[in-house]
């Protein structure tokens, strides 16, 4: 072993040694739990069979829950200064939704390790993420809703709280990265774009999903994880642009990624993501070159897993006034792998759709996307993350106490801002979809 294979190693065991036992002091309800769970709920380790996913009684799990960001610069879950973790969880389950799309930044990672190993604490990343003046004042906030942390509660120990209220709800949890740098998210300028990109360092980014897996040994709700959120066009960097922004570099990256976690965590599901804002994996699908190169997907190349891969899309054609036209994009942009019966379909995956959205202070869930979108999803059978739970993040993009029009809750997190949604769009979806 080299040396800096060595202090990998070291580091990774202390961050997570550091971290199981930091946790037995908080009074968190986190209760460690190696085992694989066969025997309870969620019923793991998950697998695949054709375009299904599947728990260990042989029965299908289908996702249809909502995304909660984590991946802003106070990289804990939005939200907590308004409402506590049990309340926010509670109000997802009593929709019917049975999943969180839980997001992260790499950089939360990459703190640990620069820090030989240690965590900040949530008291020091609110001051550094919203100010000297603001942070304390969400801090103090963030404490009134969520009694159990204190000022020595780390930014991992939440989502350790988040993961153990979803395991007492029997909600999944799946980890997604969203950013490297901690940020709203996306911007093709944003440094953060493609492989390589200003602040996407490959050997951090696989290191950070390695210890992620690692860690998400000690979470039984969390089930998946995903590689990446909306891969796409380095435009700040033109070369990198020019040179490698590529199905045939995706391939290479994308065996880098999911080999770290598997080795990591090999209970876990992998959801690979496409190109263009992860708009289509089609190549994947239909089996063609992975160009510029002439390799094609090859299950050989994911030995010992390929029954532990899952593709995901994104959708924001809001702009749709044809619900048939938005059927053709999704079926030809990736959900065509739920179809064995197609010629033209090589490789068959459960395909989800992890982003979707409209503003939801007004009438737009009764239009041409959102009831589509709807109904394509059942008519699928397919699983689902809609965008996003967020009435307000700590941050986004500068502002700080951002209000989210397309969130499912109010401002303060309270309430729902669209109970007629809430009634006649979202509960009768995750009636019709959500399995497991």
């Amino acid at each position: 072993m080299t040396n800096s294979g060595l202090r990998h190693s070291l580091v990774s065991l202390l961050a997570l040694s550091g971290s199981v036992f930091s946790s037995l002091s908080w009074a968190s309800p986190v209760k460690l739990n190696n085992n694989d769970r066969a025997d309870s709920w969620p019923y793991g380790p998950l697998t695949t069979s054709g375009r299904d996913m599947k728990n260990t009684r042989g029965s299908n799990v289908v996702y249809a829950g909502a995304n909660w960001p984590g991946h802003g610069e106070v990289m804990i879950p939005d939200g907590l200064h308004y409402q506590s973790i049990e309340s926010v969880i509670t109000k997802i389950k009593s929709v019917g939704m049975n999943a969180i799309r839980l997001t992260y930044a790499i950089q939360m990672i990459d703190e640990i390790y620069s820090n030989g190993g240690k965590d900040t604490t949530v008291k020091d990343s609110f001051t550094k993420g919203l100010g000297q003046t603001n942070g304390p004042k969400a801090y103090s906030q963030f404490l009134a809703k969520n009694p159990s942390f204190n000022d020595s509660t780390t930014r991992l120990q939440v989502f350790d709280a988040v993961a153990a209220e979803a395991l007492k709800q029997n909600v999944f949890v799946h980890l997604d990265n969203h950013m490297s740098k901690a940020a709203w998210c996306c911007s093709t300028n944003d440094g953060n774009s493609w492989f390589g990109d200003r602040d996407y360092n490959v050997d951090n980014w696989t290191r950070g999903l390695t210890y992620m897996a690692n860690h998400g040994k000690n979470w039984p709700a969390l089930t998946s994880m995903s590689l990446r959120n909306e891969l796409r066009k380095p435009d700040s960097n033109p070369t990198l642009s020019s040179q490698s922004y590529n199905w045939r570099d995706w391939y290479t990256n994308i065996k880098k990624g999911t080999n770290a976690i598997h080795s990591a965590n090999p209970n876990l599901l992998i959801f690979l993501s496409g190109l263009d804002f992860d708009t289509f994996v089609t190549p994947i699908v239909q089996g063609t070159a992975f160009t510029p190169g002439s390799e094609k997907w090859k299950d050989s190349d994911f030995s010992g897993y390929r029954d532990k891969l899952v593709l995901e899309i994104h959708n924001y054609q809001n702009s749709a006034n044809n619900c048939n036209n938005l059927k053709s994009s999704l079926y030809s942009s990736g959900f065509q792998a739920l179809h064995s019966e197609d010629s033209k379909t090589v490789n068959v995956f459960p395909v989800l759709l992890t982003e979707f959205g409209f503003d939801m202070s007004g009438s737009a869930w009764q239009g041409t996307y959102a009831t589509c979108i709807a109904s394509y999803l059942q008519e699928q059978k397919a699983g689902w993350f809609i965008w996003v739970i967020s009435g307000s993040y700590y941050i986004r993009s500068g502002t700080q106490d951002f209000e989210e029009t397309w969130g499912l809750l109010k401002h303060d997190w309270s309430g729902w801002r669209s109970s007629a949604y809430i009634e006649g769009g979202l509960k009768p979806l995750a009636k019709a979809t959500a399995q497991g």
